[in-house]
């Protein structure tokens, strides 16, 4: 059976040929050129299925797979069916050392390091409840973290009392000496984890993440780092952050298959953290204790091969480049419409695909409704502590020509003020 790493994978019959071809052409531009390159991206887009029906920009919340990982997870499904117990534990779970060695390639790491499971959440939750928490200790995170994560460390406050703190910010700030000194102010003698997301869902805000898990290191501490947001769409390698925990899901700007994710633990820090699923070696060094889950899906596992293939012929400074392109498309267009305001730097620093946009005298709820019952755009209202927006994502696959329906549609909502 050809896996997704092989000569004959699927990507090598549907897309390698042409995406190599348009990579020849465009090889001698820079990343931010080729962002503005449209044929280059007509090409990528064509690989995609999206609906004719509607423009989706809610990609923050889960991205399309392309059609070749489509295909991948349809053609495992059939081959499992045929005899679930030999093809998915013979056959399928072989594949999972060669995932996880492309995975690790892709994140820049080593193999020991990567766990793969279903979702950031699910990783998360494994660091945050795994790790030798006891009464007093502090933890520090953000109110704009995502909930699932700052659920887990209130259960732990619950359970085992520690004091989970989290601080309040103004997005956007376009300043990190600001970010990092409130995390510092923070700690006490008590302080042993801080918690930090790399991209905040909300509105997009970068976090220095660098910056921060260096300070947290100089005061003894370990930094959680939440990289749903940012992994296979920032340009980084995961040990470049600093942090010692990472976590992503992988069917977001990997557009990987729906329900696939990945933990990286540093190799050192791999014994101290218990498994979520009980392992017969709790305490061991081996990354794969945390991936006892028993039967799950296979395709879905083998799936991701591809969308690391599709990932890997566009490559991550141009995927980066091209969606903060997108992005300020249209975000600069509409920042001087009366009455429309966004929530989001403009900065490549501080920001890259998500971005938020409001209306003076027009809820979230209301302004999504209307872009979506009006013009068909699908985005997702955001009224959270002190976030009040609509959230506007765009990915590899969206066009200038749906974006500038976008435009339209803010103006002609803003002026008719409805």
């Amino acid at each position: 059976m050809a896996g997704a790493f092989s000569a004959s994978s699927l990507f090598d019959q549907l897309h390698a040929a042409e995406i190599a071809s348009a990579n020849s052409m465009v090889g001698h531009l820079s990343p931010a050129r080729v962002a503005t390159d449209e044929d280059y991206w007509s090409l990528i887009r064509q690989a995609y299925t999206v609906s004719p029906n509607l423009i989706n920009l809610n990609n923050g919340g889960v991205s399309p797979a392309p059609r070749v990982v489509q295909e991948a997870v349809e053609r495992y499904n059939k081959l499992t069916n045929e005899g679930p117990s030999y093809f998915m534990w013979e056959i399928l779970d072989q594949g999972r050392e060669p995932l996880r060695e492309k995975l690790a390639e892709l994140g820049g790491c080593s193999k020991e390091e990567i766990v793969i499971n279903r979702n950031a959440t699910e990783s998360l939750n494994t660091v945050i409840l795994g790790l030798d928490l006891k009464a007093g200790d502090e933890v520090i995170g953000c109110k704009l973290d995502y909930p699932n994560h700052m659920n887990a460390w209130k259960q732990r406050a619950l359970r085992d009392g520690i004091v989970y703190k989290q601080l309040s910010f103004n997005f956007p700030v376009e300043d990190d000496d600001q970010i990092v000194a409130a995390f510092e102010n923070a700690i006490t003698s008590k302080t042993k984890i801080i918690h930090v997301t790399h991209v905040i869902n909300w509105v997009g805000q970068i976090l220095p993440v660098r910056k921060i898990s260096d300070m947290a290191h100089r005061h003894g501490l370990e930094v959680v780092c939440d990289g749903a947001h940012s992994f296979a769409l920032l340009d980084f390698k995961i040990p470049d952050l600093g942090c010692d925990y990472f976590a992503t899901s992988l069917h977001k700007f990997l557009s990987a298959p729906i329900g696939s994710g990945m933990l990286w633990i540093r190799q050192d820090k791999i014994s101290k953290i218990w498994p979520l699923l009980a392992n017969g070696d709790p305490r061991g060094t081996n990354i794969r204790k945390f991936e006892t889950l028993g039967t799950r899906s296979f395709p879905i596992e083998q799936g991701i091969g591809e969308a690391i293939n599709f990932q890997m012929a566009i490559g991550n400074k141009r995927k980066e480049e091209r969606v903060r392109y997108l992005k300020n498309y249209w975000a600069e267009q509409v920042i001087n419409i009366p009455k429309v305001k966004i929530r989001t730097s403009l900065k490549a620093a501080y920001s890259c695909a998500i971005c938020g946009v409001s209306i003076d005298g027009i809820s979230p709820a209301k302004l999504e409704r209307a872009l979506f019952n009006q013009y068909k755009i699908h985005t997702v209202p955001i009224e959270y502590e002190n976030v009040s927006c609509v959230r506007v994502t765009p990915h590899v696959y969206t066009s200038l020509q749906e974006l500038d329906k976008l435009v339209r549609a803010i103006r002609e909502i803003a002026t008719a003020g409805k």
